[in-house]
């Protein structure tokens, strides 16, 4: 009995972090109404009876083991330590993903622990955490306090109590061990149903922007300990057939190879929302934004509504680079996948005598980028270790943009025409840190980024300031877009379509390609893109499409917690590998509030047939190792 009242109030604290959790985001499910809240929150119990019985199963069976050597002293002090710290433990991973969820809008899941062994200095970073975000830490102590004292007391209570022995105890407490184990067993597997309980259920219940609210953080993690990352998919049954849907497969162009250089700039986490040139409508049209120098490039650009095709740097980079996104749980660069024979822009390139180097002034490891881009062809890799200049570190993520960007100017007059470059900037990354001799001069915005992204942004500027009369500046083609979104503050960046909208910006020095294009783009269409710029003649596989060919088709794919987006002619599709969970129509509801999966709409078939062709071509080619045309 006492077991069962303390994992009742654990049950109990898991409702109070949730409830915590939907308070610190309050502006992400702002949209919800008291109905859908309340009904959330008691789906919800399923979830953390799940994962309670699942991390508290070793003190259950401490407890309700059959025999006398359980009643004592030390071996009830180790039950109970168990059980506190565990528990304890549980609340801080929820209460940990109230601040981390808006970075990637998932719970935590297990590719966590591979990323915080390759994601920065985070011997520093968890410091400035601790203290950005002092008063999570506060609710968490008072929680845990509060939690181990309202369970002592309940020991006190029952320890008074007075037990017989005799053959009937040990029938009695047999008994009550199996019933204990059995229900704790189903419990784990979230009923009677023939499949355990999984992120699939969560999809079923609730769309995938508030499937955080239905469950929690260590139910996450354990649940996609055991994914399999992809699976073999058979919608349809031949290869013909599929191919006739969608193939990720680019033929052999006619066209004449133009030697142009090739420059990727990616922006760290920035939205669509920072650029005030995308967002004329905002704020009764006074809206600036935070980028007058991209703002004045895009006035001279072609220029996309692009989806990001993950809410990491370590998904988005190798989506922009290689053409292929990261569909499961893992990011490519760290699943098993990653030893598949694949390559990249500067690969495919490099037959065409084109040189190449990537710079990003992280510390060398972070994210696997210096593994990652010499396997995609890329000849050079220039980082913090190269730029050997500790004065500039940032004292977090690594050079400051404004100093790196200028090194990255001096040595791109080196490398041999035609060239490919691509950089990632890491300025505009929490803790939102511009230099102290710009903290006057760049103002703050309705987000901390914000401050950071005028920083980038003046950074970039001085990049082209510093370059625009070398002699390789009007060869080149510049593809300037964002690793991700950072959250969001107008309405539509917080739906799910918008928490995803980057800005795609092509800019030819001297041409006439101009213009803003309402048709969406994503970032696996960036490699295509550019190759069929260039007048690429060779097949190639790339899981996006050419934003040059007007009849290309236009959509956009991604997925989080086990769930597909597919964003196609203005419609939005959540799949959850066996059925469609959530339809929007996008035009008519752009903050995709009203869910039509379930009623009859023409277009909903039409859009999961594509969506399954592209998720067998991915999995099959992934699994199969057919990334590559050899």
């Amino acid at each position: 009995m006492v077991a069962a009242i303390r994992i009742a109030m654990v049950l109990v604290f898991f409702s109070v972090t949730r409830i915590l959790f939907w308070l610190f985001n309050l502006h992400y499910f702002s949209d919800l109404e008291s109905a859908d809240l309340f009904r959330l929150f008691a789906r919800g119990i399923l979830f953390d009876l799940s994962a309670v019985m699942t991390i508290n199963l070793p003190y259950i069976l401490l407890v309700f083991i059959p025999f006398r050597f359980r009643e004592g002293k030390w071996y009830m002090r180790l039950a109970n330590g168990y059980f506190y710290s565990v528990n304890i433990f549980g609340m801080a991973l929820n209460l940990a993903d109230t601040v981390y969820f808006r970075f990637t809008l998932k719970r935590l899941t297990a590719d966590i622990f591979q990323y915080l062994g390759v994601g920065g200095d985070f011997n520093a970073l968890v410091p400035q955490f601790i203290k950005d975000f002092w008063p999570v830490m506060l609710v968490w102590i008072v929680l845990s306090v509060l939690m181990v004292w309202l369970c002592l007391r309940v020991r006190a209570a029952a320890s008074s109590k007075s037990k017989s022995v005799g053959p009937g105890y040990y029938v009695a407490q047999v008994t009550l061990f199996i019933i204990a184990l059995a229900t704790t067993l189903v419990s784990i597997r979230g009923g009677f149903g023939k499949e355990a309980i999984s992120f699939r259920t969560a999809s079923a219940m609730t769309p995938v922007k508030t499937m955080p609210l239905l469950i929690n953080t260590p139910f996450s993690l354990l649940v996609s300990f055991n994914n399999t990352p992809v699976v073999q998919r058979s919608y349809f049954g031949s290869e013909q057939e599929l191919a006739a849907v969608y193939t990720p497969l680019h033929p052999a162009g006619s066209d004449t190879l133009k030697p142009l250089n090739v420059m990727i700039i990616i922006m760290e986490s920035f939205s669509k929302e920072h650029i005030g040139s995308m967002n004329r409508d905002l704020s009764g049209g006074r809206y600036e934004g935070y980028t007058p120098f991209l703002d004045s490039l895009i006035g001279e650009s072609l220029v996309f509504t692009a989806f990001a095709n993950g809410k990491t740097s370590i998904q988005g980079v190798p989506s922009i680079l290689s053409g292929i996104p990261t569909l499961m749980d893992q990011p490519l660069v760290q699943s098993p996948y990653a030893g598949n024979k694949f390559t990249g822009i500067a690969g495919l390139l490099k037959p065409y005598g084109y040189s190449s180097a990537f710079f990003h002034g992280g510390t060398n490891g972070i994210m696997s980028y210096d593994t990652f881009m010499p396997k995609i062809g890329f000849g050079q890799y220039y980082g913090r270790t190269e730029y050997a200049n500790e004065k500039d570190y940032d004292g977090k993520w690594g050079i400051r943009d404004e100093e790196f960007l200028q090194f990255m100017a001096k040595k791109v007059n080196t490398l041999p025409q035609p060239f490919v470059v691509a950089f990632f900037s890491l300025s505009s990354h929490h803790p939102y840190e511009v230099p102290g001799k710009y903290r006057h001069q760049f103002k703050k915005g309705d987000l901390p980024i914000q401050q950071t992204v005028r920083y980038a942004d003046y950074s970039l500027a001085r990049f082209f300031h510093a370059v625009r009369h070398e002699s390789w500046f009007f060869n080149t083609l510049f593809v300037i877009t964002a690793d991700h979104t950072s959250e969001g503050f107008y309405k539509w960046y917080n739906s799910h379509a918008g928490q995803y909208a980057i800005p795609l910006v092509f800019y030819k020095p001297g041409s006439n390609m101009k213009g803003m294009r309402s048709d969406i783009a994503q970032q696996t269409d960036i490699l295509p893109s550019v190759l069929g710029y260039l007048g690429y003649n060779r097949r190639f596989i790339a899981f996006g499409n050419n934003l040059f060919d007007d009849n290309g088709d236009r959509f956009s794919v991604s997925y989080l917690s086990g769930v597909y987006t597919l964003i196609r002619n203005g419609f939005s599709l959540e799949y959850n590998g066996v059925k469609t969970t959530a339809f929007f129509d996008l035009k008519k509801d752009p903050l995709q509030l009203h869910n039509l999966a379930g009623k009859d709409h023409p277009e909903m078939e039409r859009q999961e047939v594509f969506l399954k062709a592209y998720l067998q071509q991915y999995n099959y080619r992934m699994i199969e190792d057919r990334l590559m045309v050899e």
